[in-house]
């Protein structure tokens, strides 16, 4: 049951992300940036929530798995050249860190 509950998270968040990759990216990646970082709050608050076995496999592993890209993002950095790479990817994974430190406040406060 775990697995099925992996593969449509992940069916979800991938559906998701290549809506919102596909509207916003640009010469600037923002749409990837976007779900990077928006994924990053949402596993930081599911983590502080501390949510069950099957709702972690579900939201944590499945959607913000699917959702999210390491791929993209390390295509795109590259693509953009050594310093707007750096520049990107230093945005991306600082942005990340904040959003993933906020969510697990927030949900810690619930």
């Amino acid at each position: 049951m775990t697995a099925v509950l992996v593969a449509l998270g992940a069916a979800a968040g991938a559906a998701l992300r290549f809506l919102v990759s596909s509207r916003l990216d640009g010469h600037w990646h923002r749409g990837t940036l976007v779900v990077n970082v928006t994924g990053s709050f949402l596993l930081g608050a599911f983590s502080a929530l501390a949510l069950s076995g099957d709702a972690t496999a579900l939201l944590g592993t499945g959607f913000c798995g699917g959702f999210t890209t390491y791929s993209s993002f390390a295509v795109q950095t590259h693509g953009l050249g050594v310093r707007r790479g750096a520049a990107y990817a230093g945005a991306t994974i600082v942005l990340a860190l904040a959003a993933c430190g906020l969510g697990f406040w927030l949900g810690g406060q619930a």
